[in-house]
């Protein structure tokens, strides 16, 4: 993987995407210091199932219940 540093490069953004199309990672710096990575976007290979996870997540029986007053307050702004 390459690093870039903002500063120093010449490279236009095009010319990062079309070596990140050809499957090129980079790590984009700023004074030398890594801030960011440009890698190619994985596409998913198959449609998303609805039900995938059956059986493999567990959501507790008071979910959607009322928060405490305390939390609650807190999210009001009513308590630090």
């Amino acid at each position: 993987m390459q690093t870039v540093n903002i500063h120093d490069t010449k490279m236009p953004l095009s010319h990062l995407l079309d070596a990140v199309i050809a499957g090129e990672e980079f790590l984009i710096a700023k004074a030398g210091h890594p801030v960011a990575r440009l890698t190619p976007l994985r596409a998913f290979n198959q449609p998303r199932q609805p039900g995938a996870l059956a059986g493999r997540l567990k959501i507790a029986d008071d979910f959607d219940a009322p928060l405490p007053e305390s939390i609650a307050s807190a999210f009001r702004g009513e308590q630090p």
